[in-house]
């Protein structure tokens, strides 16, 4: 199938890296006006040649910077959430700093871009918001204890919009992936120690990580009108993690 996401204009946060950035490409060659943005701008002047329509810095822990935006953008009909940050610990090894960091990028970023564009998209007669959260919502690993209560946060914060917004044309689900392969994975794996890349694997039935293509390809589906009967799921996308 081609052309899933014709005509429509989507917003994609985290583009730079991982799973943002493999959803954008694929967004784009699915059809889609895609504007990508992230904090590191060299990141993204790189998806121009992918053909990403726009490219802009954007910190989605700024509130104002968050609105402005949207307020520049205007009416878009994907919006898709991939911020994300994983703190590494248990509740002895976090800080309220991590806490307050950890929730503010993973969830209270969320709710800065839904909150900023969701108003136009209404007007507009409705859209797909797609948030990327973890299997750690749904099954935390060990260490991961900010991480995964965050997680957890953004996985209820999709039902509520989906199902405040349900009869007028808001469509919010969010991604649970297990451990994909992503710069930040490997440098959480390098700071493990040599055996740190087989550790993730091993928490992975499949035998092998999962790829950022392979998440960006639910983002489509979840993005296009094949899943116009979806709103408020998990979409767990685990290599098993989960059985």
């Amino acid at each position: 199938m081609t052309d899933r996401l014709k005509g429509k204009r989507a917003v994609i946060t985290a583009a730079a890296a991982g799973i943002g950035r493999a959803s954008a490409i694929a967004f784009a060659r699915e059809g889609a006006t895609v504007i990508a943005t992230d904090i590191n701008e060299k990141g993204i002047a790189a998806l121009a040649q992918e053909g990403i329509a726009e490219t802009a810095r954007l910190d989605v822990r700024n509130t104002a910077d968050v609105n402005a935006f949207a307020k520049r953008v205007g009416k878009i009909d994907i919006l898709l959430n991939a911020a994300g940050f994983v703190h590494h610990g248990t509740i002895l090894d976090c800080s309220e700093e991590d806490w307050d960091f950890s929730f503010d990028l993973n969830v209270k970023s969320m709710h800065r871009t839904i909150k900023a564009f969701l108003p136009a998209m209404l007007a507009g007669g409705g859209g797909s918001i797609v948030n990327i959260s973890s299997c750690a919502a749904l099954r935390p690993p060990a260490n991961r204890y900010a991480y995964s209560a965050s997680k957890a946060a953004v996985s209820l914060l999709t039902r509520a919009i989906a199902l405040d917004f349900i009869t007028q044309g808001i469509r919010c689900n969010s991604i649970c992936p297990g451990t994909v392969e992503t710069p930040s994975m490997l440098d959480r794996a390098a700071a493990a120690g040599p055996q740190g890349k087989e550790m993730f694997v091993s928490r992975q039935k499949m035998g092998r990580l999962g790829t950022a293509e392979e998440i960006a390809a639910m983002a489509v589906y979840l993005a296009s009108d094949e899943s116009a009967f979806t709103t408020g799921v998990d979409l767990v996308v685990d290599g098993g993690y989960m059985l």
